[in-house]
């Protein structure tokens, strides 16, 4: 799992035209004085102050303590679950060596990852060879996409018992918020976050807004800040101890969309523009300014990853956030080409020059 860090210079050339308003942006909406942010002492002077059991802390404290950034406080997250989501033979044809689950956990592992995230089929199926290597969280619940016409719905798959059995040591779920199914989701979401508790697991709740309205014909405001940020409020809400959020790309859902309640100084005074750091800024807020860490997902795969990536990473470590989880661009490329991308987008957080915004 070594491996040498790319140079701060790297960073900025993979930045390209934004590397200065990225990395030079000061914040003008939250003050980073008023936020808890993440670092080697993060469980100490932040997390243990809650209500989790000491197994929950000593879990964290596993999860933070592996990988390339172990003792930084910060997280790289290695999730397939795209197998059901999305199909197995749309995420794995490109390279099919994928279709075997253990070469999902070795890239995790090789790619120097804190945790690797997957279904409790692909990680029951090894985990007695890999469960002791690399910590494992369980997606408990998924989007099923067999059924025709295509329904949006998030079940449980697996129980929170299964996944403590194999030996993982967190959950994951989604929840998608302002469908027609939210409630039952958040109730079955809750109950199992609160079991998991119980058995000393972290739990981390992949906190997505889903509504056909969302989406209007010219703009998709299911990643607006404001929209996303009060998901993460929901999120944190029902015990997720880390939130994984879409990187916001807008703002003014609850404005354009003429619902729900919102107030002009969300987009005067806490998000102060567009700037990524601004919007991303305020998802942390949501997250109780940070006593509940931050992770953003890395989005589909393209022709720019390794930009793409390591820009997302700046934007949430600069923001505040905790972490970046990141599958399909580093699955659908040759296996070296997934460690150095994961590789690429952790060096980002172990580069002391980029700071906190």
């Amino acid at each position: 799992m070594t491996a040498t860090s790319m140079p701060t210079s790297e960073i900025h050339a993979l930045l390209g035209a934004e590397a200065e308003a990225l990395l030079t942006y000061e914040a003008k909406g939250f003050s980073k004085d008023t936020l808890h942010l993440p670092g080697p002492d993060y469980i100490d002077r932040v997390f243990a102050h809650s209500d989790r059991s000491p197994s929950v802390l000593r879990n964290y404290a596993h999860i933070l303590g592996s990988g390339r950034l172990a003792g930084t406080g910060y997280l790289s997250i290695f999730p397939v679950d795209q197998g059901v989501e999305h199909s197995a033979g749309s995420s794995f044809a490109i390279n099919p060596v994928y279709f075997d689950p253990e070469n999902i956990v070795r890239l995790a592992y090789e790619g120097g990852c804190n945790c690797v995230t997957s279904t409790l089929g692909v990680l029951g199926s090894v985990a007695r060879k890999w469960a002791h290597k690399i910590p494992f969280m369980v997606k408990l619940n998924h989007n099923e996409f067999l059924s025709y016409p295509n329904r949006y719905d998030q079940v449980m798959f697996a129980s929170v018992e299964q996944a403590f059995e194999m030996g993982a040591i967190a959950v994951g779920a989604t929840v998608y918020f302002g469908s027609e199914e939210s409630t039952r989701q958040i109730q079955e979401v809750s109950a199992a976050f609160a079991r998991a508790h119980e058995l000393g697991m972290l739990t981390v709740l992949w906190c997505y807004t889903r509504n056909p309205a969302f989406k209007t014909k010219d703009v998709d405001y299911h990643v607006s800040a404001d929209l996303s940020g009060q998901a993460n409020h929901l999120g944190v809400t029902i015990g997720a101890d880390i939130i994984k959020q879409k990187m916001p790309e807008n703002n003014g859902g609850y404005t354009a969309l003429k619902f729900g309640k919102t107030h002009p100084l969300v987009y005067s005074d806490l998000i102060p523009g567009d700037h990524p750091i601004e919007m991303t800024r305020y998802q942390l807020a949501n997250c109780y300014m940070g006593r509940i860490g931050l992770i953003n997902s890395g989005g589909a795969s393209t022709s720019n990853d390794f930009a793409e990536s390591v820009r997302t990473a700046v934007v949430n470590k600069r923001a505040g956030g905790m972490g970046l989880i990141l599958g399909r661009r580093a699955f659908q490329r040759p296996f070296a080409d997934g460690v150095k991308l994961l590789n690429a987008l952790q060096d980002v957080y172990l580069d002391k020059s980029i700071t906190i915004a």
